[in-house]
């Protein structure tokens, strides 16, 4: 069987619903690709479409097939962009959405070198913990802290082991103290976020098989993770922030982590895109030199 050549055509012929468009398309005559698709079906054994004088129709051995072969058809595309990636000098544009705080913490300034070392990409950046919508939005991938909300979305991990911590500066703690238990927290200020309109007042943490989920209140919400961390760095009250978003301002002494044989929520970091296809050797660059970043960091104190 020719593989490439009759899988394009069957695929284009099943899209357009007509072999004779398939064929302009392809630039091959209308019996070249009859024969084609005779060849096909024989080698298969099976027949995939249904032809009328008006129309093509896939039969329901051809619905199956066509799966398995947009599938192969995708994995060859995915292996000459990664032979391309590996011989060719980066280049394009590239529109990035992230979390407020961790672009401003940490992402902005990698991504400094990471386009020093290839001056011919273009980065456009979106700052927002308004979760941007890759299906509507000009986005063609997202950090996203936690599993994707839409199972078709495509997650690949850049640091699978982060949690959530209980933070608070040392100016907070002289003045108040430091708290012994989780409970503690309903008498303390909270520090809270507000995520697609709900405020994250629960708060979970957990120690073995003892789970604390704990209802927090205080004087202060915002929907910018960043300013929930400045307000803690100020000494306003106690926040429970992704590692990453703290990890220099913890190892600085600006913040310190609290209740420390507790475990926080996990809040695994991925990078999102709505289709395999956008995966072009630029993304998967951005991706390795992510994780790499993302992995130097150490863990969460115990």
């Amino acid at each position: 069987m020719k593989a490439f050549a009759d899988l394009v055509l069957f695929v284009r012929a099943a899209d357009a619903g007509s072999l004779s468009a398939a064929a302009r398309a392809l630039d091959i005559s209308p019996a070249a690709a009859s024969a084609t698709l005779k060849r096909l079906e024989a080698e298969l054994h099976a027949q995939l479409f249904v032809r009328s004088t008006r129309s093509l129709r896939l039969t329901s051995e051809g619905e199956r097939f066509l799966q398995h072969a947009r599938e192969a058809l995708r994995a060859i595309d995915e292996g000459e962009q990664a032979l391309r990636g590996e011989q060719a000098v980066l280049r394009g544009s590239l529109q990035l959405s992230m979390p407020s705080d961790l672009g401003r913490s940490l992402v902005l300034p990698w991504l400094d070198g990471f386009l020093a070392a290839h001056p011919q990409v273009q980065l456009r950046a979106n700052l927002s913990d308004h979760f941007a919508d890759v299906y509507r939005q000009p986005v063609d991938v997202a950090l996203r802290y936690g599993p994707p909300p839409d199972s078709s979305l495509i997650a690949l991990p850049l640091r699978a082991d982060n949690r959530r911590v209980l933070c608070a500066s040392p100016d907070y703690l002289r003045r108040h103290g430091e708290p012994a238990d989780p409970q503690e927290l309903a008498e303390r200020n909270c520090l809270r976020m507000l995520i697609r309109g709900e405020t994250q007042d629960r708060w979970r943490l957990t120690r073995g098989d003892d789970v604390r989920d704990l209802r927090v209140r205080g004087d202060r919400v915002s929907d910018d993770g960043h300013a929930v961390k400045r307000w803690a760095m100020a000494g306003h009250g106690i926040a429970f922030k992704s590692w990453l978003d703290v990890s220099q301002e913890v190892l600085a002494g600006q913040l310190r982590v609290l209740c420390r044989d507790w475990r926080g929520e996990p809040a695994p970091l991925n990078l999102v895109c709505p289709d395999r296809r956008l995966l072009s050797p630029l993304v998967q660059r951005l991706r390795e030199f992510l994780r790499e970043q993302f992995e130097a960091i150490a863990p969460p104190p115990e």
